[in-house]
Parts: structure tokens; sequence; C-alpha cells
């Protein structure tokens, strides 16, 4: 996909430092996320994760946020009353028309950067808009706050397949939007074949892989839905 700028070595080895134990330097199996204590985190005005608090940090652009942290700010969207990941407002399908230009004038970039960031006011963690708005600040010369979203985007992966492989539903990667699912095949420089949803609650990406020798082979990548839907439920129950 052009002007994909989504840094995936770095995702891929700055999530094996951060799951490498100190004294034995051995990357640990990501782990499911405890979303009923993330819950109660981020709902504590007294904990470290309250909700307002950590999204504040996140705001600041501060830089000590650690793997923790990131779980909690990006599972703990769940648990907040505008979530909502079927909403997909004006500037983010107008941005996604733009985007896929084969080129832009400056004048085009700043509506790309101004899109993305309306879009983000209203659903913080859209990945796509956070890539475009990256591509957009670098074409434009704005190193520096292209860096801060880099980071940002780079940190917010890592919680996500801190979560899981995706190899079985055992092992499910969890989402809290079904369009991240289609980042993290990105992610993975892999191809989407088809997409199927399997009770009692998966999504499964069938992605294309090559081996070494060019065969092509699909597997399968699931997604563990359950928390996303039920909370979607709970707050639009006229949609169940």
């Amino acid at each position: 996909m052009k002007k994909l700028i989504f840094c995936l070595s770095a995702i891929i080895l700055l999530a094996g430092a951060v799951w490498a134990s100190p004294a034995k330097k051995k990357t640990a199996t990501p782990l499911p996320p405890d979303l009923e204590a993330i819950r109660a985190d981020v709902s504590n005005p007294a904990s470290q994760y309250y909700y307002p608090k950590l999204f504040k940090r996140y705001e600041q652009n501060e830089t000590v946020m650690n793997l923790e942290d990131y779980r909690h700010l990006y599972y703990g969207y769940l648990f907040q009353e505008d979530f909502n990941p079927y909403r997909h407002n004006d500037a983010s399908q107008r941005n996604e028309s733009l985007y896929y230009k084969d080129k832009h004038t400056r004048a085009e970039l700043d509506s790309i950067i101004n899109y993305a960031e309306t879009a983000l006011e209203d659903t913080p963690f859209d990945l796509s808009q956070i890539n475009f708005l990256i591509y957009a600040l670098r074409a434009r010369g704005k190193v520096n706050k292209a860096a801060i979203w880099q980071y940002r985007l780079n940190h917010l992966i890592q919680a996500i397949v801190s979560s899981g492989t995706g190899a079985d539903p055992d092992h499910a990667i969890y989402v809290i939007n079904p369009r991240h699912e289609y980042n993290i095949v990105n992610f993975r420089n892999s191809v989407v074949k088809g997409q199927r949803y399997e009770e009692p609650y998966y999504d499964v990406v069938d992605i294309e892989k090559k081996d070494n020798k060019g065969h092509t082979t699909t597997e399968p990548l699931y997604f563990n839905i359950r928390n996303l839907l039920e909370e979607y439920y709970r707050k639009h129950p006229d949609e169940n």
C-alpha cells in the first residue's frame, strides 16, 4: 500500500524489548488484557490509570508511558461513555478519499492534516487517521510533530500485539475497533484474502503468506471482539 509509513521493524523491536526480562532477556508470551481489572483502574480516581489523568498524559506527549500505561489507555477506552467502534465521521471519510490520491499539493497535505486532527478529536485511536496525519506532517516538513504521532502509534500497536499472537482462538488479538484488524495485517506486511465471523466472538482474517521459496499459503489471524461487542450493545441497546 503506497505511503504506508507504519514503522513495522521499529514496532517489532519495541515489542520485543518491552516483553524481555531484564535478567534473562527472553521475550515473554503475549498476555490477554485483564479487562475487568482495567475497567476498575480507569474508573477509580485514586488509580494511576484513572482515565482522565491517563489520557491527559497521552495528550501531553509523555514519553515515559510504558506498556501497561498504553494497555490501560487503549483497552480502557472501551469503558468510556463516548466509545463507539462503528462511528465513522465526515472528516475521516473525506480524508480517506484525499489520502489515496497519487500525489498531493501543499494545500491538500494541509487538508489531510486538518481532517485527521478533526477525526481524532472524535475517535482518538483511529490508527488509519494517525497514519494519514504522520504522512502529511512529514511531507510538510513538520518532522517533530510527526515523530510525536509516530511514537504514539508505535506504542498503541505495541499494546494491541501484546494481547495475543492471533494464531488461534486461545491466543486471539484483542481489538477495540474492527478496523484495527486490518491495521494489524498491514503492519505484518500481509495481504487479506478473506474475512469471516466465528462464534462466539471472533473475527477471523485470512492472510496470504509467502515462504522463502516464494510458495504462497493462507493462514487465519484471530481477533477477539467480545468486549467490543458487549460495550457497544450496552451503550446502544437498540442495535442488539
